[in-house]
């Protein structure tokens, strides 16, 4: 595959600075009008994009109280999958709204379809491009139904083992995907830090021959910013308008001051990469006066040898580097050299 992709003609890869997309998620809490905030503040903060996710109750899961389809611990603790994702799912009726209002405001859409018929929905709103989510990576049938529409992949890993992985990435491209990016995710909500192995990124790099990014549901930004270092060409973050909102993802969100400046560290820390370079850089060169060098440190007369009592190595940085210090001992100088000249080649007979 290509260093980069392109998607909504925003190329993607490392020779670019790292594309930060805004996870919209659940964090509507059921209203559209915070959906469309959301958006807002995700163009402010210099978000790429902002993502949906797309299923319904019905699709995703089915009325059930039994064992199985109860979720024991964590923030959803008791609650039926079916009423958890009731409540969480983004009414198919605001997609079109949503794709316009991201057009207005010129920030890219585009969203996690959970099954063919969601696939169906967005391709009639022209998503440019889609984004597997780590909790189906293992859906093949549905990636390879993705792929088929030729548009640009994010496949997250969360939970999927080295084979899944690989499994996942031969099914988009039989389906397909001629651009594919794969996002290192811990499926933890929240994720500690300590478990997410940013080495883990460039790894899938090397063994799979893909664009690597991070979807990172750690509850602040340093573990994304650190993630541009390894490489990691896509960011993804949950994202709300405050996390004290009482929506199902709101918790582990970031707010839009923290969006921004995951904007600007992510794009510092890319800028501050740059390449091997062990030149003199344009802010230091001010500073190489400064350095230490020879200096008479009393006057030498004519004919006199120099010894330690005459030449130190001092700041300013004006005469010879102090490396040549033992080949200036012994030499006897040609004309006067008062206190505070630097010393120089010439100074010598």
């Amino acid at each position: 595959m290509s260093d980069y992709i392109e998607i909504d003609g925003r190329k993607i890869g490392r020779a670019f600075r790292p594309y930060v997309i805004s996870e919209l998620s659940a964090n509507h809490n059921g209203d559209i009008e915070r959906a469309f905030r959301i958006i807002e503040e995700s163009k402010k903060a210099g978000a790429d994009a902002v993502k949906l996710q797309s299923y319904t109750h019905e699709t995703i899961t089915m009325d059930c109280d039994s064992d199985e389809f109860l979720i024991r611990g964590g923030l959803w603790d008791g609650r039926t999958l079916y009423d958890l994702y009731k409540e969480a799912h983004m009414p198919w009726d605001w997609h079109k709204p949503l794709f316009e209002k991201a057009r207005e405001l010129d920030i890219t859409m585009f969203s996690s379809p959970f099954d063919h018929t969601a696939v169906d929905m967005l391709e009639n709103l022209g998503a440019p491009a889609y984004k597997i989510a780590s909790f189906e990576a293992i859906d093949i049938p549905l990636i390879k139904y993705t792929a088929a529409t030729g548009k640009p992949m994010i496949i997250s890993t969360g939970m999927a083992t080295k084979d899944e992985i690989s499994e996942a990435i031969a099914a988009a491209k039989d389906g397909g995907c001629k651009e594919l990016v794969v996002l290192h995710c811990v499926s933890g909500y929240p994720a500690p830090a300590s478990d997410y192995n940013l080495l883990t990124i460039p790894d899938l790099e090397r063994e799979f021959g893909v664009i690597a990014g991070l979807s990172d549901h750690t509850i602040d930004n340093t573990t994304a910013v650190a993630s541009v270092a390894l490489g990691a060409c896509v960011i993804e973050k949950h994202v709300t308008l405050s996390r004290s909102g009482g929506g199902p993802d709101d918790s582990f969100s970031l707010e839009p001051r923290e969006l921004k400046n995951l904007c600007d560290g992510a794009r510092i820390s890319w800028e501050s990469l740059g390449r091997v370079n062990y030149d003199h850089k344009e802010s230091e060169k001010g500073s190489l006066a400064f350095r230490r060098s020879l200096y008479f440190v009393q006057d030498v007369m004519p004919g006199e040898i120099i010894t330690s009592t005459h030449v130190r190595s001092i700041r300013p940085g004006y005469g010879l580097p102090p490396k040549f210090y033992d080949q200036v001992m012994g030499k006897k100088v040609k004309a006067l050299c008062k206190r505070g000249n630097p010393v120089k080649w010439d100074c010598f007979e």
